[in-house]
């Protein structure tokens, strides 16, 4: 099974950027949880980070080509805006899950909408790091009960 994880803009900063937000924990920390998970449940977890949107459609587009399984995506501030990062994940036809490490509904108000809400199998927000792992978890289980 492979999984793709999109990380957003500035999650290059994780473990740095707002830590009352968003931890401590790093990047390669997250990815590397990721990966020993996915291990763990059978499943191939490669990880992607940018800061450009045209490298997230293009990462998208070529994750459809690859036949990725599922999709997780914490796109951070694009979620709220991009339409073409929404557009793109509408061409998949696996699972994607979208995750937040915050609260997103409990933060500011431009915060608690999504763009990508109506095309994905669903959303995990507010367990800081641990949302990677249940997002990694709902993706999954959504692919073996496919």
């Amino acid at each position: 099974m492979k999984v793709l994880m999109l990380h957003g803009v500035n999650h290059n900063m994780f473990g740095k950027r707002d830590p009352k937000q968003y931890g401590t924990i790093t990047l390669d920390e997250i990815n590397a949880n990721l990966h020993k998970l996915g291990k763990e449940l059978g499943a191939d977890v490669e990880c992607y980070q940018t800061n450009q949107e045209g490298d997230m459609c293009e990462r998208i587009h070529q994750g459809y080509f690859d036949n990725v399984d599922a999709v997780l995506i914490n796109a951070g501030a694009w979620t709220h805006y991009s339409y073409a990062i929404r557009d793109a994940l509408a061409v998949l036809t696996c699972p994607v899950v979208e995750l937040h490490m915050s609260n997103i509904h409990a933060r500011e108000e431009f915060r608690h909408k999504s763009v990508f809400a109506e095309i994905v199998k669903g959303q995990i927000c507010g367990f800081g790091a641990d949302s990677y792992l249940l997002a990694l978890r709902a993706a999954v289980s959504a692919v073996q009960s496919a």
